[in-house]
């Protein structure tokens, strides 16, 4: 790729954010340009009142292998928590969006780019899709897509695969409950796109509360999860969106979101 050549395109459809990593040539794989785009991007899809939807995809036959290795390299000692933490920027971000984000995966999804998908709300997986936390397998370890894999399939089988390096193929994926869909390769783009239009019809006001307080609740003891899971009800149930959800669906009509 050419220097300053853009690494990260963005479009948006119908209020669906579309983000594709686009380093294909070198199989999608995080650089220091990658990582900033992407988190620029992700931001700026967060503040767009116009999307309701994000979808992550990546250019050519790979969602992404991972960091780019020779830049590794190419750090020094002191060089390289700050360049790591870069590569662990869009872990953040995903975390604090309230819109739905959906990993349209083909291909290789390894190590990194394993992480950024396992860090998404959904996974849509071509069923030539590939999961890995290979890290182990070139003296690395995968420490942060391995905590994002355990948040799916729990902490001792996400540890076998941290320390096998063993590839999670797509129709495992779905047996384990990683990928919410599986489709023919050439579905791909089809599957994903029916997904993120039936969320992007729903209130943004239930989905950010639904990703807020699943988040929140998630590591909480019973009775306090149950307590805070309420207090979320009942916040969303006196807004304005809340009502005309109930009289749309009384009345056998569309809602009429409103965001209040």
């Amino acid at each position: 790729m050419n220097e300053g050549q853009t690494c990260v395109l963005c479009r948006i459809e119908e209020g669906i954010g579309f983000v594709t990593l686009h380093r294909p040539e070198a199989m999608n794989t995080f650089n220091t340009a990658l990582a900033l785009e992407l988190d620029e991007a992700l931001g700026a899809m967060e503040a767009d009142s116009g999307v309701f939807v994000v979808v992550i995809e990546g250019a050519g036959k790979h969602f992404s292998t991972g960091i780019d290795l020779k830049e590794i390299l190419g750090k020094e000692r002191h060089e390289m928590r700050p360049f790591l933490a870069l590569m662990d920027r869009h872990n953040y971000r995903l975390a604090s969006m309230t819109k739905p984000v959906i990993a349209s995966i083909r291909g290789y999804t390894l190590a990194n780019g394993a992480g950024l998908a396992l860090a998404c709300d959904f996974i849509v997986a071509a069923d030539d899709a590939v999961l890995g936390t290979t890290a182990v397998n070139v003296g690395l370890i995968c420490l942060e897509p391995g905590y994002q894999l355990a948040r799916w399939i729990g902490p001792k089988r996400a540890l076998q695969y941290v320390l096998s390096g063993d590839f999670i193929p797509a129709d495992a994926a779905e047996r384990l409950g990683i990928a919410y869909r599986v489709v023919p390769v050439e579905s791909l783009e089809e599957a994903t796109l029916d997904l993120a239009k039936r969320l992007a019809v729903k209130s943004p006001l239930s989905l950010k509360t639904g990703k807020r307080g699943m988040h929140q609740i998630e590591t909480m003891m019973l009775e306090r999860a149950i307590d805070v899971a309420g207090e979320h009800f009942a916040s969303l149930a006196v807004t304005e969106d809340a009502r005309e959800g109930l009289e749309a669906f009384l009345t056998k009509r569309p809602p009429a979101w409103k965001g209040r």
